[in-house]
Protein backbone atom coordinates (compact mmCIF):
# COMPACT_ATOMS: atom_id res chain seq x y z
CA UNK A 1 0.00 0.00 0.00
CA UNK A 2 1.02 3.70 -0.58
CA UNK A 3 0.00 6.63 0.65
CA UNK A 4 -0.42 10.30 -1.08
CA UNK A 5 1.74 12.86 1.09
CA UNK A 6 2.39 16.87 0.42
CA UNK A 7 6.31 16.83 -0.97
CA UNK A 8 6.39 20.48 -1.55
CA UNK A 9 4.35 23.45 -0.77
CA UNK A 10 5.03 27.28 -2.46
CA UNK A 11 2.46 29.35 0.04
CA UNK A 12 1.38 32.86 -0.88
CA UNK A 13 2.62 32.94 -4.49
CA UNK A 14 0.86 35.98 -6.27
CA UNK A 15 -0.11 35.32 -9.86
CA UNK A 16 1.64 37.36 -12.22
CA UNK A 17 0.54 36.83 -15.36
CA UNK A 18 -2.35 34.41 -17.09
CA UNK A 19 -1.88 33.62 -20.98
CA UNK A 20 -5.32 31.97 -22.28
CA UNK A 21 -4.18 30.85 -25.30
CA UNK A 22 -1.20 28.92 -24.14
CA UNK A 23 -1.52 24.65 -24.39
CA UNK A 24 -2.04 24.84 -20.73
CA UNK A 25 -0.03 24.58 -16.99
CA UNK A 26 1.60 27.08 -14.72
CA UNK A 27 4.70 28.87 -15.03
CA UNK A 28 6.92 29.25 -12.35
CA UNK A 29 10.31 31.39 -11.25
CA UNK A 30 12.82 28.32 -11.09
CA UNK A 31 14.10 29.78 -8.30
CA UNK A 32 11.30 29.28 -6.56
CA UNK A 33 10.66 25.40 -8.52
CA UNK A 34 14.49 24.65 -7.04
CA UNK A 35 13.97 26.05 -3.36
CA UNK A 36 10.48 24.00 -3.00
CA UNK A 37 11.64 20.62 -4.56
CA UNK A 38 9.59 20.97 -7.42
CA UNK A 39 11.09 19.64 -10.70
CA UNK A 40 9.57 21.31 -14.10
CA UNK A 41 6.69 19.10 -15.57
CA UNK A 42 5.70 17.95 -12.14
CA UNK A 43 1.98 17.78 -11.36
CA UNK A 44 0.92 20.53 -9.09
CA UNK A 45 -2.57 21.25 -7.54
CA UNK A 46 -2.81 25.51 -7.21
CA UNK A 47 -5.23 26.68 -4.91
CA UNK A 48 -6.63 30.44 -5.47
CA UNK A 49 -7.28 31.97 -2.30
CA UNK A 50 -9.31 34.85 -3.58
CA UNK A 51 -11.96 32.58 -5.97
CA UNK A 52 -11.74 29.35 -4.19
CA UNK A 53 -10.32 27.54 -7.57
CA UNK A 54 -8.54 25.08 -7.35
CA UNK A 55 -6.52 23.21 -10.24
CA UNK A 56 -4.74 20.50 -11.45
CA UNK A 57 -1.60 21.31 -13.76
CA UNK A 58 2.39 20.68 -14.58
CA UNK A 59 5.11 23.35 -13.84
CA UNK A 60 7.11 25.22 -16.36
CA UNK A 61 10.26 26.73 -15.16
CA UNK A 62 9.95 30.44 -15.73
CA UNK A 63 13.22 32.80 -15.91
CA UNK A 64 15.13 32.70 -12.69
CA UNK A 65 14.91 35.30 -10.14
CA UNK A 66 11.58 36.69 -12.81
CA UNK A 67 8.93 36.43 -10.20
CA UNK A 68 7.29 34.86 -12.58
CA UNK A 69 4.02 33.26 -11.80
CA UNK A 70 1.85 32.70 -14.69
CA UNK A 71 -1.43 30.81 -15.30
CA UNK A 72 -1.38 29.15 -18.51
CA UNK A 73 -4.14 27.90 -21.11
CA UNK A 74 -7.57 27.06 -18.97
CA UNK A 75 -6.18 27.26 -15.90
CA UNK A 76 -5.61 31.38 -17.00
CA UNK A 77 -9.59 31.01 -16.52
CA UNK A 78 -8.94 30.06 -12.61
CA UNK A 79 -7.59 33.48 -11.74
CA UNK A 80 -6.33 37.15 -12.21
CA UNK A 81 -3.20 38.79 -12.08
CA UNK A 82 -2.57 39.58 -8.42
CA UNK A 83 -4.46 36.64 -7.22
CA UNK A 84 -2.96 35.00 -3.70
CA UNK A 85 -2.23 30.93 -4.80
CA UNK A 86 -0.78 28.00 -2.80
CA UNK A 87 0.85 25.99 -4.87
CA UNK A 88 1.28 21.97 -4.02
CA UNK A 89 2.90 19.24 -5.27
CA UNK A 90 2.91 15.28 -3.73
CA UNK A 91 4.61 11.79 -3.62
CA UNK A 92 3.76 8.59 -3.08
CA UNK A 93 5.34 6.92 -0.19
CA UNK A 94 5.24 3.59 1.83
CA UNK A 95 4.04 3.82 5.49
CA UNK A 96 7.16 3.52 6.91
CA UNK A 97 9.03 6.26 4.56
CA UNK A 98 5.81 8.57 4.90
CA UNK A 99 6.39 8.20 9.21
CA UNK A 100 9.23 10.41 8.72
CA UNK A 101 8.86 12.37 6.03
CA UNK A 102 8.83 16.18 6.59
CA UNK A 103 7.54 18.31 3.16
CA UNK A 104 9.10 21.03 2.02
CA UNK A 105 7.72 24.53 2.46
CA UNK A 106 8.67 27.50 1.29
CA UNK A 107 6.43 31.35 1.68
CA UNK A 108 6.73 34.06 -0.74
CA UNK A 109 6.95 37.67 -0.41
CA UNK A 110 4.83 40.40 -2.36
CA UNK A 111 7.22 40.00 -5.37
CA UNK A 112 7.82 36.01 -4.98
CA UNK A 113 10.78 36.16 -3.54
CA UNK A 114 11.59 33.42 -0.88
CA UNK A 115 10.82 35.19 2.65
CA UNK A 116 10.77 31.96 5.30
CA UNK A 117 11.74 28.05 4.15
CA UNK A 118 10.43 25.14 6.20
CA UNK A 119 9.28 21.82 6.76
CA UNK A 120 6.02 20.68 8.20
Amino acid sequence: MFLTLCKSKIGHATVTETELYYEGSITIDEDVLTAANILPGEKVDVLNLNNGARIETYTIAGKRGSGRICLNGPAARCGCVGDRVIILSYALMDPDEAKGFKAKMIYLDDKNKIRHEGGE
